[in-house]
């Protein structure tokens, strides 16, 4: 099997998994109650918090724990706009981010905020200049993705950085769930982002948990209340296994981040020059220093997206049509239509995402399919 699905979730790390039953074994009391199991689970959970904290450079009362990044994409965007309704009910995003993002602004819309969606470029990025534009005295949230989860944009957050400076009382989000662990760190972690989301699935931690980046200072209203947990601001008793499990994960992803980021380089580039051959396949995800090492998108002309997907699981090899959260729905991908692909070729796409657990035999393995997939697809296109 070779799985190259990695932005839809990867495979949690044996070392991951392993605390994560050690946990669950051994540290069952409950981080709220008084008697010494409650204390041991309470220690252990402080201990993850400073760990993740420690790797990212950041105070440990600036992470807060949350279900995975839809969570955290509703409550800091949700959470900005309770919190800062009375100065203002303007909100800024773009038009390629993830639907967690896209249908909480949405959702706001329906109670009388006003977003404005950003427009982009043929290859999926922002312009500063049209974010400056947009920015209003009642624009009270700005929400830009790190790292496009189609076709593997970086988005210029630090432009966009430099141009929030001058607004202050702007809240600036950014869901970082796929660009922890890519080469990034500076451009996510700058001095002018507010709140980071971020998701364990996508870095070998347990699905059903992650944790926001809430600078200090910062505020956002709580989603959830109930027990106040996480000092107030997210009720709800931890989920200590996974927490730990994702406190472990994210140390051995800082550790690999280097060697991991060059060898998803050095695959994606591979694929991305074999695939450049042949007449009938558009690629949709760049070169250089705009694109994500790990996210690889394109199409085969005349070929539907499912029919790709399918045909290459038939060998063996695991691919996506786009994003995993719309891929079973059919739809055509928001992103390809942003950056004005056609329709008709934007239906075709697929997605290969990679990760540290990939090698360049699974490369080499996959060309030899596409070959004869391909002489296959010509007959149908």
């Amino acid at each position: 099997m070779i799985y190259f699905d990695n932005s839809a979730t990867t495979k949690v790390d044996p070392a991951v998994l392993k605390t994560y039953e050690q946990v669950s074994e051994n540290y069952w009391g409950n981080p709220s109650s008084l008697h010494r199991f409650g204390e041991e689970a309470d220690q252990l959970l402080i201990q993850s918090r400073r760990q993740i904290a420690s790797q990212l450079g950041v105070q440990p009362a600036e992470i807060l724990f949350t279900s995975g990044g839809t969570e955290g994409d509703n409550w800091v965007i949700k959470g900005t706009a309770m919190a800062k309704r009375q100065f203002g009910r303007h909100l800024i995003t773009t038009q390629v981010e993830h639907d967690a993002v896209k249908h909480s602004m949405q959702r706001l819309e329906e109670l009388g905020f006003e977003v404005t969606y950003l427009p982009v470029d043929e290859e999926g990025r922002v312009q500063p200049a049209d974010l400056k534009a947009a920015l209003r005295p009642d624009t009270i949230l700005v929400s830009v993705m790190a790292v496009n989860n189609e076709v593997g944009t970086i988005e210029p957050l630090a432009e966009i950085a430099k141009i929030l400076q001058d607004h202050p009382k702007v809240h600036f989000h950014v869901d970082a769930v796929q660009g922890i662990g890519k080469g990034i760190h500076d451009l996510i972690f700058n001095d002018r982002v507010d709140f980071v989301t971020f998701s364990g699935h996508k870095f070998h931690a347990p699905r059903g948990i992650g944790f926001i980046y809430a600078r200090t200072g910062k505020k956002l209203t709580p989603l959830l209340d109930g027990g106040g947990q996480e000092r107030g601001q997210r009720s709800g008793t931890e989920n200590l296994p996974a927490i730990a499990a994702m406190a472990k994960a994210v140390r051995l992803l800082k550790q690999n981040e280097s060697h991991a980021v060059a060898l998803e380089q050095q695959l994606r580039l591979s694929l991305r020059e074999y695939l450049q051959q042949f007449d009938k396949v558009h690629i949709f995800s760049g070169t250089g220093d705009h694109f994500a090492p790990h996210i690889l998108c394109f199409a085969i002309e005349g070929v539907k997206g499912e029919t790709i997907v399918h045909a290459f699981e038939e060998d063996g090899i695991y691919l996506s049509t786009t994003s995993a959260c719309s891929s079973k729905k059919g739809l055509t991908s928001s992103t390809l239509s942003a950056m004005g692909i056609a329709p008709e070729i934007a239906r075709g796409a697929v997605r290969i995402s990679l990760s540290d657990q990939n090698t360049m035999a699974e490369g080499e393995r996959f060309k030899q399919v596409f070959a004869t997939r391909y002489e296959q697809f010509k007959t149908l296109s």
